[in-house]
């Protein structure tokens, strides 16, 4: 058990690298976002969380953490899915959105739903978990998403005129 989960530890590192080095790459329009990098990057997402929540279920270093806090935590990671979903349904795309600042639903309140929801399953599953490493490996998976909403932040002040005051009145 103990390789695989060094195993999965390694893909889902891998597959944050290959996310943020997707993103630098797209954000400094080296490459430009389109069908390709969408089934790409949606194949790379789909590996990290299959092997972030894998791992997690796995972890051997267990803590003896209180059901009310473990639940807390599946309820953070619950929370996590709905605001990502939220956010998805509400652009509808991916990767290739061309059209006005969206500040509808849940982008009223919350400027990126689905860092976000993100941030609420690495934190969330392996509390859930009781799962020490996991949790360890969630810090810098976090400075990780929060480093690609930076890059995305830096791209909307640039594209929207109306950015930084929709800024100032939402949520992260």
């Amino acid at each position: 058990m103990e390789n695989k989960y060094y195993f999965l530890a390694a893909l889902c590192i891998l597959t944050h690298i290959v996310r943020t080095a997707y993103e630098i790459l797209k954000h400094n329009k080296i490459i430009k976002a389109g069908r390709t990098s969408f089934i790409l990057m949606f194949t790379n997402m789909a590996m990290l969380w299959a092997s972030w929540f894998s791992l997690c279920l796995i972890d051997e270093k267990i803590l003896e953490i209180p059901d009310l806090v473990k639940y807390a935590g599946l309820v953070m990671a619950a929370a996590g899915l709905v605001l990502f979903l939220s956010g998805l349904l509400t652009i509808k795309t991916l990767e290739t959105y061309e059209g006005d600042l969206i500040t509808k639903g849940v982008y009223s309140k919350i400027r990126h739903p689905m860092y976000l929801g993100f941030i609420f399953w690495l934190i969330g599953f392996p509390v859930f978990c009781d799962a020490l490493y996991s949790m360890i490996l969630a810090f810098p998976f976090v400075l990780n998403v929060l480093y690609w909403r930076y890059l995305e932040e830096r791209e909307l002040l640039a594209r929207f005129y109306d950015y930084a005051e929709y800024r100032r009145r939402t949520w992260f």
